[in-house]
């Protein structure tokens, strides 16, 4: 990209929250969260960095809990265990740095969560990717320098640059652009390196970062 978009404060919560402090909700699936996580940690694409963003921790990870099967409007309500609020720094999390996400509306720019912690400020973000293919069980929202710089190189579909990250108008501009998916990724023009994937599993989401990601750097040492 040849104009990317100034950057804006990260990690501020711009959606109604209700949440309720209570114990971890347990799941198996921490422990492939926390592998993936700690991969996306490791490459610098999850974390927390005082030149980066205002300081302020980047990056998060969520996986939808098919409780039970949804039918109809049921299906935007859908829970999800997303990495909560302002755990960029950590390299290792447990379950208390987990958030429980228990419904959300989309177009009342609310979510009802809780947990030990409150979710991430892209929470609304995740469920708008959930809301528009119910196959879809991960997400994974990085922040990667190469990949976004790339997004027009690597046609990547993307959310335009007017719109801000955690809003309202991104959620609906997700569940616009997943209509017709042709790819398992996005870049957000509007919110400074911000890449998401998604995918069934988690190594489908995944494995589509490192992908992009290694054809990111290769165009770039290229150019």
């Amino acid at each position: 990209m040849d104009n990317p978009t100034p950057p804006e404060t990260e990690g501020v919560i711009k959606f109604q929250l209700d949440y309720t402090l209570k114990p971890p909700f347990v799941i198996a699936a921490y422990s492939e969260l926390n592998a993936w996580r700690k991969i996306m940690f490791k490459l610098d694409l999850i974390g927390q960095d005082p030149h980066r963003y205002s300081g302020y921790g980047f990056g998060n990870m969520s996986h939808k809990l098919n409780l039970n099967k949804p039918t109809g409007d049921e299906i935007k309500y859908q829970p999800f265990v997303i990495t909560g609020t302002q755990t960029g720094h950590l390299e290792n999390l447990t379950d208390d740095h987990y958030a429980l996400v228990l419904k959300t509306s989309l177009d009342d720019n609310w979510i009802l969560s809780e947990g030990p912690i409150k979710p991430s400020s892209e929470a609304l973000t995740h469920a708008a990717v959930y809301a528009a293919d119910e196959t879809i069980n991960w997400v994974i929202h990085v922040h990667s320098p190469e990949i976004w710089r790339q997004t027009h190189h690597l046609s990547i579909p993307f959310i335009e640059s007017g719109i801000k990250y955690g809003t309202q108008e991104m959620a609906a501009a997700v569940k616009h652009l997943l209509k017709h998916p042709t790819t398992p990724i996005f870049s957000m023009l509007g919110h400074e390196d911000g890449i998401v994937c998604f995918g069934s599993t988690a190594d489908e989401a995944g494995l589509t970062i490192v992908k992009n990601l290694a054809q990111a750097i290769v165009l770039k040492e290229s150019q």
